[in-house]
This record gives structure tokens, C-alpha cells and sequence, in this order.
């Protein structure tokens, strides 16, 4: 994605003085401004684009502190200067942002608003969440704070028309969850709270209506991965992919971000374990946790890899069961190698990542083959449904 040079928005006050804060402001992705002509600029290849992304915006910022992200309360900075998964989020006025996608309302496909931990966050997110229901008909997901809610607010989101609930757990495991999230210097996030929320969460809006963010490269085994990724399917909940990028002057500045290898590997093995059916016996892990050969036909493996869906981004749905949440460039820049498609990868792509696969070293070892299961993800959660 590269783009023209913009106007100097990030101030958090406007000319009088008057703070620029949600409700009546928020952020947007740089895709999401670009999509809504608010920003000029042009992807590095041509594909259709409409999820539009929306981040709460306060004068204090976000109140939590994790060790890897970019709006952490004790990264260095202004708020209005700190970057958010490595890009700039364009300030815009509310009321404008929901008149233009009432304009382009044909070319969206899923709209998410993205909270922060802070006091005001549920009162502004219902009051931004009713105003675009009453303009717009595009799903409407939101990607909560755990930290201000309770039964009764995730009831009031479902009664505000929210389609979708998704809950940022990021760590996989408890002690990383802590490392990261909980013992920091301005925070102390809880686990249980979290996990307390996915399962009100699941019983209010439904299955297959609510989706955990999972971050690959935390210092996390595939082993805990694969684990979650089924149990989450099995009570009917999405999880959805991320990979992680060191944030500048973060705690985690100088962390390394998992090898390319690893990463289609964890891609490739949760689709088959999720859409696929595949159960957790047919993954094999070593000594360390980590996988070390997957006992599913080759060919099998050759049809999901030639499709190419397995590598796309996650993300919620269209109202179809299109691609509709794509975070363009979400997880890679574009002088880096693709680690998430928001197309469906085709040619040079599905040779890119064949190489970059290295499925002799995982596949054909001559072992028995576990048959699917039956259990099915359904084919929404970011890729084309069949």
C-alpha cells in the first residue's frame, strides 16, 4: 500500500482548542480512508476492498499497557503520535465517516469498531454503533474491551443490532497472557476476565458469532496454538490469525516475529484441523512444542494448499460469506513478503508459498492418516464460502 502525502490530522484538538475524541471522532485504518476517500493512495495490486475498520480515539488513549502494542500506555509519546499495528489511523469526524459510508454502502463489506480500555468506552461505542445501524445496513462487528463490560452491556450491543463479537486474547496461554498483558508497568489485564467474556459472549450472540484474535510469535508453541484452535471450534467460535510485528519503542521492540516457515505451517495445519475437519491427533509436536509433522493424505494437503484460502486473512465475514474483514497490509509492508492475503492468492503466490512451506520436511512419512472427523468451521471466517 503506498500513499499520497496528507494533511497534519493528528492533533487531538481542533483550531478552538476542543478535544477530538470519540464519540464524535474516531480513528480509521489508513485501507479504511483510502476506501472512503478521506486519504489518496493505491494498494500495491488491485482487489476489491470494504471492510472499514473504526478505533476509539481519547485524549488519555488506552488505558492497558501490553507489552507489544503500539497504543500501550508507557510506549513513549503523545497518543496522537503513537502508530497502531505499524500504520498511521487517520482522525476523522464521526458524522462524515458514517455519511461517506452510507455513499459507498455498496462496496463495503463488514464494518468494525475497535474499543480501547477506558472509562467512556461502552457509552461511546453504543452511541457510534446506533448511528451506523441507523444509516447503514453493512454487518456491523466490534472488537471489545473486556475490562468494561458485563452481561448486560454485551446484551445491549446485540439489542443495538452488533453482528459480531471479537475478543483480543493475543497470548494463548495464561503465562504468557501474564508476561505480557498483566505484570506490566500500567497495566494488569486478567485472564479469567477475558475468557469470562468470550463465554458470555458465545451464550448472548451465538455460534459462530464470536471470534478470539490470536498472536502468533509471542513466544507461544504451536502445540498451545493447536489446542486452542480446537477447543475454540468445538463450543462454535472463530479464531482469528495474527502475526506479530515488533512496534517501535514498544516493550517488545526487539522481539522477533516467527520465521515465514513457521508461520504457513500454523496457517496451513488450522485450516485443516478447522475447515477441513482434521482432529488435534493428526498434528505431531516435538520435544519443544512445536509442529513437527502433520499425518494427512498428501493429496489433501495439495488441494488445500492449491486453493489457496488457508493463507488469507481471518477476519469476520461478509454478509454472503465473502472475504470481509481484510486488513490489507495488517501483517506485512509492501517491500516484505506476504504473510496474509486479502485476495485469494493464485500463480506466483501459490509458488511462494509452496517454497516457503517446505511440506516435505512435515508431509508424506508414510504414517497412518487420520480421516476428518466431521466437524466443520464454517468456510466465513475471512475466505471465500464455497
Amino acid at each position: 500500500m503506498t500513499s499520497l502525502p496528507s494533511a497534519d490530522d493528528r492533533s487531538i484538538r481542533d483550531a478552538h482548542g476542543s478535544a477530538r475524541v470519540s464519540p464524535d471522532w474516531v480513528r480509521i485504518s489508513y485501507a479504511s480512508a483510502m476506501a472512503l476517500r478521506f486519504r489518496s493512495g493505491r494498494f500495491t495490486r488491485p482487489f476489491d476492498f470494504g471492510g472499514i475498520n473504526l478505533l476509539l480515539n481519547y485524549d488519555d488513549g488506552c488505558l492497558s499497557d501490553c507489552g507489544y502494542c503500539g497504543l500501550a500506555r508507557s510506549r513513549a509519546g503523545a497518543y496522537e503520535e503513537k502508530s497502531f499495528i505499524r500504520v498511521e489511523w487517520p482522525l476523522v469526524e464521526t458524522d462524515e465517516l458514517i455519511a461517506r459510508m452510507r455513499e459507498r454502502e455498496d462496496k463495503l463489506s463488514r464494518l468494525c469498531i475497535s474499543m480501547v480500555t477506558h472509562g467512556r468506552a461502552f457509552e461511546d461505542t453504543m452511541e457510534i454503533s446506533r448511528k451506523i445501524r441507523a444509516e447503514v445496513k453493512t454487518p456491523l462487528s466490534i472488537l471489545v474491551a473486556p475490562p468494561v463490560l458485563n452481561e448486560g452491556r454485551l446484551r445491549e450491543m446485540k439489542h443495538a443490532g452488533v453482528d459480531m463479537i471479537g475478543i483480543g486474547v493475543d497470548a494463548v496461554t495464561e503465562a504468557l497472557f501474564h508476561k505480557t498483558r498483566t505484570d506490566v508497568p500500567k497495566g494488569g489485564l486478567d485472564w479469567n476476565q477475558y475468557w469470562d467474556v468470550v463465554g458470555l459472549s458465545r451464550e448472548i450472540f451465538g455460534p459462530w458469532k464470536v471470534n478470539c484474535h490470536l498472536l502468533v510469535g509471542l513466544g507461544e508453541n504451536d502445540a498451545d496454538l493447536f489446542g486452542l484452535f480446537d477447543s475454540l471450534a468445538s463450543r462454535q467460535i472463530f479464531s482469528y490469525l495474527f502475526c506479530f510485528n515488533a512496534e517501535p519503542e514498544s516493550r517488545m521492540a526487539d522481539h522477533q516475529k516467527s520465521t515465514i516457515k513457521r508461520w504457513r505451517r500454523v496457517q496451513l495445519g488450522k485450516f485443516l484441523l478447522e475447515e477441513r475437519g482434521y482432529g488435534i491427533d493428526s498434528f505431531r509436536f516435538d520435544g519443544d512444542g512445536m509442529l513437527s509433522a502433520m499425518k494427512i493424505d498428501e493429496a489433501e494437503v495439495e488441494k488445500v494448499v492449491s486453493e489457496g484460502m488457508a493463507f488469507m486473512t481471518n477476519g469476520c465475514p461478509g454478509e454472503g460469506g465473502e472475504p470481509g474483514c481484510t486488513r490489507p497490509m495488517g501483517s506485512w509492508r509492501a517491500a516484505e513478503e506476504p504473510r496474509d492475503y486479502p485476495w485469494k492468492p493464485h500463480g506466483d503466490d501459490l509458488a511462494e508459498i509452496r517454497a516457503q512451506l517446505d511440506l516435505p520436511e512435515v508431509i508424506g512419512d508414510g504414517g497412518s492418516y487420520a480421516q476428518p472427523t466431521g466437524r466443520r468451521v464454517p468456510p466465513v471466517a475471512g475466505r471465500f464460502a464455497e
